[in-house]
């Protein structure tokens, strides 16, 4: 008999036990959900040794997880409405002149040599609004890798003819002094018409930055791993405090805001060349021009 009820004693501490333990388990899960749930971090000392010590720490690196998450949302939250911003402030200009140009062609007292003089005018904000849409379009298939980016080993030397091809007639138009230095054809590491889009904008910039019966030239200069693409110009140059900031995405530099441009150029120059595995440099003097070097990799023969 008095062992019947020793087991039985024994049986209900078990049981009692057990539900405590659960009990127990189960406040400590609900505690750390909680923490969770409010943000309030997990710290190292909530991680005690014992049986519950690797649960506490997967909850620990779950909140880690969700709050890297919450980071990179708010993170890109933040980049759309820059993004918004900017590309409101690009389209404003453009669009405000389309109007006033439209309200004055409406005008029946204007002549027909003022009509050719404000249509032609028109239609260069029509083409700026175009060439923003167009650069923004391909921003964002490079950045969301839309256009499934290939690269390989191709000749350097047509690629840098099809950029120079593009804006000779610019060059030209500004009595630019121009040359090519020459060198031998190189097979690197790039995409043909991603880079060429490198290329022409770094020439533009180039064109639009030195006067009339400037000089801009070319020179390809190689090494063991890189080979470097040189444009150098004798134009306005870059301040020093402004060589970082050039690359950044819509940034202007405050002399430039009544020349033409949208501030992406030599942002998805930079992103091209990230993609390809390369980089770009600049070297300038304020007043007496600037070096733009691309660096692309060598392919191996």
């Amino acid at each position: 008999m008095w062992i019947t009820i020793i087991l039985a004693v024994l049986l209900c501490l078990s049981i009692g036990h057990s539900i405590y333990q659960k009990r127990k388990t189960y406040r400590l899960i609900d505690g750390l959900l909680d923490r969770v749930l409010s943000r309030e971090m997990i710290a190292a000392s909530d991680v005690e040794e014992g049986e519950y010590s690797a649960l506490v720490s997967k909850i620990k690196q779950i909140q880690e997880v969700l709050g890297n998450h919450a980071s990179s949302a708010e993170q890109e939250k933040e980049q759309v409405k820059s993004l918004v911003s900017n590309m409101s402030h690009q389209f404003k200009t453009p669009l405000a002149n389309i109007s006033l140009f439209a309200e004055i062609l409406s005008k029946e007292e204007i002549t027909s040599e003022q009509k050719a003089m404000f249509s032609e005018k028109m239609q260069r904000q029509v083409d700026k609004l175009s060439w923003i849409v167009e650069s923004l379009s391909k921003m964002v298939k490079l950045e969301q890798n839309i256009d499934g980016f290939e690269v390989k080993g191709i000749g350097i030397k047509q690629t840098i003819l099809g950029a120079v091809d593009t804006i000779y007639e610019k060059l030209e138009k500004k009595e630019i002094n121009f040359t090519l230095e020459s060198f031998e054809d190189r097979v690197l590491y790039h995409n043909r018409k991603w880079t060429e889009e490198v290329f022409v904008n770094l020439l533009e910039n180039a064109v639009k930055y030195t006067d009339s019966g400037g000089t801009i030239f070319i020179r390809v200069i190689n090494y063991d791993l890189y080979t470097e693409i040189q444009i150098v110009d004798n134009g306005r140059g870059i301040r020093q405090e402004e060589t970082t900031d050039i690359f950044k995405r819509f940034y202007r530099s405050p002399e430039s805001e009544n020349m033409e441009g949208s501030g992406i150029g030599l942002y998805l120059s930079n992103l091209i060349l990230e993609k390809e595995k390369g980089y770009i440099t600049v070297n300038s003097e304020y007043g007496k021009g600037s070096c733009f070097s691309v660096f692309l990799q060598n392919c191996k023969n």
